[in-house]
């Protein structure tokens, strides 16, 4: 595995992949590597000849208040494991390596950023959306994978790479869970063993609500409720909402098809943690 950090470098390794005739897939992490990264990086490699992973903990995500200064970081950990998961080129830049001084320009999302996430963490989607359009640049892969897990983010990146004409297929991975039940997160690690037990209590909810739906419920009200008969009495988990919603805008839905996502989020403790699934197939 080659680790590079300036532009430059990554570009030399690009070029040289594509005089082979080799494609590339583009793994975009913050670090902190866990099984759900992991998994990306074993899609990416079905699907391309050669894998780039960045690690870079963005700054322009992370709004006031928020963890950029605590979020967890191990360069040396995560490079043994992307190592060992055949990761070929690791791009861990710096913030002015990113963003060169005076950078000024971010990519706005549309309407499907407003609500959800975006409510609750304003300016958040606009930070992905920069950093991600930015290592689309810079690594022009052929392919680029994401986790489930954060679906409202997925659902932005491909709307982008539609709305801007990016040559370049977006494939989003189930979400890779705890034996729990808990979505891997990187900020899983803030719990204490009291509130992971609440945590899991998320993907209990979820799991209700796909329970409903075999039961033949398809009144979106009616789910929610389920849900949070569930959540109810987890005392440390103070739910943010529950969004039930089509999958291309993130329109609320009042009536539920096989393709509408239930999302979740929730404060744990010092974890903010958020997890969804598709009506029809559940948790993954």
């Amino acid at each position: 595995m080659h680790e590079c950090r300036e532009v430059a470098e990554l570009r030399t390794w690009r070029e040289a992949r594509r005089a082979e005739g080799k494609t590339v897939a583009l793994v975009p992490t913050m670090g902190f590597l866990h099984e759900g990264h992991l998994a990306l990086v074993d899609e990416a490699r079905r699907r391309a000849d050669a894998v780039v992973m960045s690690s870079f903990v963005n700054p322009l995500q992370f709004g006031p208040g928020e963890d950029l200064d605590a979020y967890p970081r191990d360069e040396a950990r995560d490079g043994e494991l992307a190592r060992s998961r055949g990761v070929d080129l690791l791009f861990l830049p710096a913030v002015e390596t990113m963003y060169p001084p005076g950078a000024e320009t971010h990519v706005v999302p549309g309407d499907a950023g407003v609500d959800w996430e975006g409510r609750f963490r304003p300016g958040h989607f606009d930070g992905v959306l920069t950093v991600v359009a930015t290592l689309f640049h810079l690594v022009a892969p052929e392919v680029a994978c994401f986790g489930q897990k954060d679906i409202q983010q997925a659902t932005l990146i491909r709307r982008m790479v539609r709305d801007l004409q990016w040559d370049l297929e977006v494939v989003v991975v189930p979400t890779v869970r705890e034996a729990d039940g808990l979505a891997m997160s990187s900020r899983n690690v803030y719990l204490t063993p009291e509130e992971r037990v609440e945590a899991a209590g998320l993907s209990g909810a979820l799991a209700e609500a796909h329970r409903a739906w075999n039961d033949g419920e398809r009144n979106a009200s009616a789910i929610v409720d389920r849900m949070q008969d569930v959540l109810g009495g987890l005392t440390a988990l103070e739910l943010q909402y529950i969004a039930v919603v089509e999958p291309d805008g993130f329109r609320p839905v009042s009536t539920v098809t096989p393709e509408t996502i239930v999302a979740v989020a929730a404060r744990v403790g010092r974890a903010r943690l958020i997890d969804n699934i598709t009506l029809s197939r559940g948790l993954q």
